[in-house]
């Protein structure tokens, strides 16, 4: 076969500038098969490791099919896989991770392993190997092939696990690697190929297009600007220019190994020998988030995805690329990229619970359905990867067979099997589902698992049975509300449901209606009673026919049992008739809160006894509440206090209150009394505000899906008094609104969580209004104490959130204790220093005799006060002027002329911040003698002259008294005036002593 290579006009660069991928596989191929197939990889995977592309195209000739299957003509246009002076970007070598070294393998089979036109089993296939790197972790893993007829050995070379015919076509299988102690798993494709075979693409046109679109696929390969239509200068007018490429999309496997970053694509110009070009792209992945996923050389136009993809994130990308010159003008029109990220079983199905609760009837017939459970896979679904499949692992019990359910492999519906179900036998069975992607492949699947619990729901398949044929027994009469008899019964359903309980009638016997059968609900006997007064002198003995059954019909099939059928003999004792109740019981209807006071009804009695007369006397027999009382002679009933329908003493909205009415006991007879029941039916108002449950409760400080209070209204009165509840938060304080939100669930049901991401940690009094759905309805303000704390990972207080979140913090908590200490430390100095200067003090005497000590002796008093004349004085006289201006200015007449001298002031002692008692002394000695030296201190040695006291004053002169004079003045009535003037009693008054 021959091969040409020929130029276009888009690829005329100049020779020295080309790879030719044709010198490494020769410029012609011999016709023989073998070589014409290996030829042609070669020149593919020559053109895979230049990283360059070629685009097939029909050669001059016109007729292309009329040449020989053996002849084709091949034109490559090569492009160099970098620009003239730039650099290849040289990727770092990732790390070492664990898995396949490829993600596809293609082995080829040599024609040398037939045995015939079959291979063996057992037999090696090739001696190219499927290679596992684990990094140097001496993991042991074992593969897996989705094939039965091949498998992988541990060292990763393919064999045949069966004999097999032949190897007409290639087939192509996946193989996992799981760790035995490892729950990570590997995954690759192998396709297996017989050598010299004839090429799955036949060696025409479209063969040669269509693999050579498959490397396009599969391998970095050049994207090209489309050429700008240009119009012809030519006289020819315009010329038609060629078509522009399709760009296909960009395939990316997900999860992939790297290495990083990975060359996809290369964008080329062919305006790039012209003039420099600078690529970039744009849009999601690129430079907008998610960012920096997908980068670009500016230079080579290389593009490179950076990092593995997770196509559950983001299954494609819409890239543009842009082609501008050294000046940032644009040279191209951009491009669109389509990326399409290629799903990978990496996922397994999860079913939406872990257990799942189903039921079925016993009895119920093969095919019946039972339940359904459901696995999402977050893989591909229109791919294997996500295609779930079901099916089960094992049933619990045995019982009757091991295999009483299916599953439906593709929707997950479980139904019946086998007959046979019995509850009283089996109650329930647990069934394991398994639940594996790949359609169910079990080999390289994914699979997860999830618990059935199916309970057998009974039917009424078991009649009641009584225990004995004829019951007895006797009551007085007149007497009601009595219990006859107990009649007992047996059934073996479900205990306490409509199959079990059994309902009693009187079939026979009874036709006035004076007996009644009620069940207990506890034993399920049936209790005869008295309903309506027997009269002995009118029936003194009852034959009765009872049957019974249940509340729920017989199963289809199920035939009544003969043992539901009994006779009960009842006999009347004779005794004083008692007063009867006309209507007993008597139903009256009432609203509840009826004020104390009110007339209910009259309940009277009718003494049976017509021919003796005798008075009827009523009281009170029952009156659970104490709310009733009774005329003791004309039977009115009036209420004591508020009728309450939410008491716990009223049932199902009727209150129950007995009577008694006594006769006289006239003529010899025993004093009767008769009974009578009033019921009350409380008809509900709404006189009940909801109430809201918890009280209290904790959230995060940062608000998180999970981290609300669920809240829960009741509310005692009866519907339509109840809810649906409306929650709402007060308008005040508005803190509450914008810090905090409601929700209603349900009617009764209500979510509050943070309106804002944080709150700082405290405890909080949230305020909320609840209204039922009366006329008019009812409204409660509740508080709920919301603890708001740090939480951990787990959305837990933490105990350092749970001790700030009661209102101080640990800081604050430290710094308290911190002042507590310095405080007492405080306080102790002190009193070690009182204590010091006060043995000083005691060490040390004062400087004067305590005797001479008349502090405490003088008394200041209030001062008088001159005259009016004496009021009329200037004070600024008096005061030292700053300055002498003023009083060289000023007028003539009265003046202080004395002033400060002008010079340096002396130097007083210094009395020490902590002065010891012994230096007060000298402390007052040195101030005494610096101020009788200093000649700044006041008086100053200058004339002073005073204020002018005034004339004409009344006073008498004073000139005529002699201080000096020592008359025999007595002073003795010194020492009447007490201990304040003795002292100075003690020097006058002893003078002659002297």
């Amino acid at each position: 076969m021959g091969i040409g290579f020929l130029w276009t006009e888009r690829s005329a660069a100049p020779l020295s500038q080309r790879h030719f991928c044709a010198r490494q596989v020769g410029t012609v191929i011999h016709s023989a098969p073998e070589r014409e197939e290996t030829g042609i990889r070669e020149l593919l995977r020559c053109i895979w490791r230049r990283r360059l592309i070629s685009f097939p195209f029909l050669p001059p000739t016109s007729d292309f099919a009329k040449m020989k299957v053996g002849c084709i003509i091949l034109a490559c246009t090569l492009l160099v896989g970098t620009s003239s002076g730039s650099k290849a970007v040289q990727p770092l070598k990732p790390p070492c991770r664990p898995g396949f070294s490829q993600n596809f393998y293609t082995v080829i089979v040599s024609r040398d392993v037939l045995h015939g036109q079959s291979i063996l089993k057992d037999t090696t296939l090739s001696s190219e190997r499927v290679k596992f790197e684990d990094c140097q972790r001496s993991r042991e893993v074992g593969f897996v092939s989705s094939d039965p007829n091949f498998s992988v050995r541990p060292d990763g070379s393919v064999y045949a696990e069966q004999e097999l015919a032949n190897l007409s076509e290639p087939v192509q299988f996946m193989v996992t690697a799981r760790g035995l102690h490892d729950p990570h798993i590997w995954e690759t494709t192998v396709k297996l190929a017989l050598a010299g075979h004839p090429h799955p693409l036949a060696l025409t046109k479209g063969g040669i297009e269509e693999m050579l679109s498959r490397v396009w696929d599969s391998q970095p390969r050049v994207i090209k600007f489309p050429r700008k239509h240009q119009r012809s200068s030519s006289a020819n007018g315009l010329r038609r220019q060629k078509r522009d490429w399709v760009i296909p999309p960009i395939n990316v496997p997900e999860n992939s190994r790297g290495p990083f970053p990975h060359m996809l694509v290369r964008i080329r110009s062919d305006q790039d020998k012209a003039v420099g070009i600078r690529y970039s792209i744009t849009g999601a992945g690129a430079d907008q988030p998610p960012s920096g996923i997908y980068n670009i050389d500016p230079i080579s136009g290389n593009m490179f995805v950076t990092q593995p993809l997770d196509r559950e994130e983001r299954a494609s990308f819409h890239l543009r690329a842009h082609a501008v010159d050294m000046n940032g003008n644009q040279v191209e029109n951009p491009i669109d990229l389509y990326i399409y990220v290629i799903d990978m079983n990496d996922n397994r199905p999860e079913f939406q619970n872990q257990v799942y609760n189903g039921s079925v009837a016993e009895g119920s017939k093969p095919g019946s359905s039972v339940m359904q459970v459901t696995a999402t896979d977050s893989d591909d679904s229109t791919t294997a990867n996500g295609m779930v499949r079901y099916r089960i692992l094992s049933q619990t019990p045995h019982t009757p067979i091991p295999n009483m359910f299916t599953i439906n492999s593709e929707t997950g519906d479980i139904v019946t099997v086998a007959a046979g179900l019995d509850r009283e036998k089996v109650s329930q069975y647990t069934i394991i589902v398994q639940a594996t992607d790949m359609e169910g492949n079990l080999n390289f699947g994914l699979s997860n698992t999830a618990t059935a619990l199916i309970s057998i729901t009974d039917i009424n398949d078991n009649p009641p049975e009584l225990t004995v044929r004829t019951f007895s027994g006797e009551v007085p009469e007149n007497k009601v509300n009595v219990v006859v008899t107990n009649l007992t019964v047996v059934d073996r359903d479900q205990p306490h449901s409509p199959n079990w309980n059994a309902v009693y009638r009187i079939v026979s016997g009874d036709p006035s209606g004076h007996f009644t059968i009620r069940t207990n609900p506890i034993t399920n006997e049936g209790m005869l009673t008295v309903v309506k007064p027997v009269d002995f002198e009118m029936n003194r003995a009852f034959m009765l026919t009872v049957v019974v059954s249940n509340q729920a019909h017989l199963a289809s099939g199920i035939q009544s049992s003969l043992q539901s059928t009994a006779g009960v003999t009842i006999s009347i004792q004779d005794v004083n008739e008692p007063p009867v109740f006309p209507v007993n019981p008597k139903m009256i209807r009432f609203e509840e809160g009826v004020p104390a006071g009110t007339t209910l009804t009259v309940f009277a009695a009718q003494d049976p006894d017509h021919f003796i007369h005798q008075i009827v006397r009523y009281s009170k027999l029952s009156d659970p509440a104490n709310w009733l009382k009774i005329n003791k002679t004309n039977g009115q009933i009036t209420t004591m206090a508020l009728l309450d329908r939410e008491s716990m003493y009223v049932k199902n909205n009727v209150y129950e209150a007995t009577f008694l009415a006594s006769d006289n006991g006239k003529s010899g007879s025993p004093q009767a009394s008769g009974t009578g029941t009033l019921q009350i039916y409380l008809i509900d108002v709404n006189d009940n505000a909801p109430v809201l449950i918890p009280r209290e409760a904790q959230v995060c400080e940062r608000a998180r899906p999970n981290s609300m209070v669920n809240i829960t209204a009741s509310d005692a009165d009866a519907d339509p008094n109840v809810g649906p509840f409306v929650f709402e938060l007060p308008s005040f304080p508005a803190s509450v609104r914008r810090n905090w939100t409601i929700s209603r669930l349900s009617g009764d049901y209500a979510q509050l969580r943070l309106r804002i991401p944080y709150l700082e940690a405290s405890v909080y009094e949230i305020p909320i209004i609840v209204s039922d759905s009366g006329n008019p309805p009812l409204s409660n303000r509740s508080v709920i104490r919301v603890k708001v704390c740090p939480c951990d990972n787990n959305g837990d207080c933490s105990a350092t959130g749970a001790v700030a979140a009661a209102g101080l913090g640990t800081g604050a908590i430290i710094a308290i204790l911190i002042c507590i200490i310095i405080l007492l430390s405080m306080v102790l100095l002190f009193v070690v220093w009182m204590k010091r200067r006060e043995k000083e003090r005691q060490a040390k005497p004062l400087l004067i005799d305590p005797e001479d000590d008349v502090r405490d002796n003088i008394l200041k008093y209030d001062e008088e006060g001159g005259g009016e004349e004496d009021q009329d004085y200037d004070l600024s006289q008096l005061q030292q002027p700053e300055s002498l201006d003023h009083i060289i200015n000023k007028p003539a007449g009265v003046r202080r002329v004395d002033e400060r001298p002008v010079i340096a002031e002396s130097q007083y002692p210094v009395r020490p911040s902590l002065p010891h008692p012994g230096d007060i002394g000298d402390f007052i000695n040195d101030g005494l003698r610096a101020a009788d030296n200093d000649p700044t201190a006041p008086p100053y040695d200058s004339l002073l002259v005073f204020d002018y006291e005034g004339s004409g004053s009344t006073a008498g002169s004073v000139s005529s008294l002699n201080s000096t004079s020592s008359g025999d003045q007595d002073y003795d009535y010194l020492n009447d005036w007490g201990p304040r003037f003795k002292k100075l009693a003690d020097l006058y008054g002893g003078g002659d002593d002297d």
